[in-house]
């Protein structure tokens, strides 16, 4: 079961489908899955099977009560979340404890913990800026909308937060661990990475001040050791290799 099945969810719902396993999931736009050949679209509350397999991925804003309607049935839980939980920490590896230091930040902690009380079997994943095709600095470039700096961001591609997730969910692995490639960068290098791939020149950036304040995080984050536990080789270790290929395969 897909508790919002977006961005990432769509992809592990796929791989599943592609076993021969029984997926049901949710979405506030039914619209927009009708394309997945054998997803069963339900509305919570609804009757659940025992034994399921859970990948929750709701934010904290829209998922009030979500855990209480899915009752025993979860086999495993396994919970996206998000590094903004770490707060101000510049290097983050699985050993870092959370400090959220936003509101936002803090009702993620707050619904990490919830999931853990709530699920014995339960795993937290918490992924760096999520990019691939359709997302991310390949795309904010084309529009303009982009502010270079020395700031430190690491990434995960989707495809790859998405195979750890398939792998998460098959394991009894718990806890919370951070979800990485193996390359941060600064916002500057990513943009001239990109600015190349495009042969642009560099450009002024519309409303410069207005896309700068929302640099938010300086961090860069070690994430082998979900991926060693698990057993998971990235696809993509590195925007290098990734922006490139959202560029030849955009199938968001």
């Amino acid at each position: 079961m897909i508790l919002g099945c977006g961005y990432t969810g769509q992809r592990v719902a796929r791989y599943f489908l592609g076993q021969g396993h029984r997926v049901l999931a949710t979405t506030r736009d039914s619209a927009k899955l009708v394309h997945i050949n054998g997803l069963e679209i339900v509305r919570l509350p609804t009757a659940i099977p025992n034994n399921t397999r859970v990948l929750h991925s709701i934010p904290p804003a829209g998922s009030s009560g979500i855990l209480q309607q899915l009752g025993n049935a979860p086999q495993r839980l396994v919970y996206i979340s998000s590094t903004a939980v770490y707060g101000a920490a510049t290097e983050v590896n699985e050993h870092t404890r959370p400090h959220p230091d936003t509101e936002k930040a803090r009702a993620r902690l707050a619904a990490e913990q919830d999931v853990l009380q709530h699920f014995s079997s339960a795993l937290i994943l918490r992924p760096a800026a999520i990019y691939g095709p359709g997302r991310g600095v390949q795309e904010s470039m084309k529009t303009g909308a982009y502010a270079m700096g020395d700031n430190f961001v690491s990434r995960i591609h989707v495809d790859d937060l998405a195979a750890i997730c398939e792998a998460a969910l098959r394991s009894d692995l718990s806890g919370a661990y951070p979800v990485a490639d193996d390359e941060p960068c600064t916002t500057r290098e990513i943009g001239e990475f990109c600015l190349k791939l495009f042969h642009k020149e560099p450009f002024e950036t519309k409303d410069a001040a207005r896309v700068a304040a929302r640099v938010t995080s300086n961090r860069r984050v070690d994430g082998t050791a979900i991926r060693r536990l698990l057993n998971v080789t990235l696809q993509y270790p590195s925007y290098r290799v990734g922006v490139p290929a959202c560029l030849v395969n955009n199938r968001v």
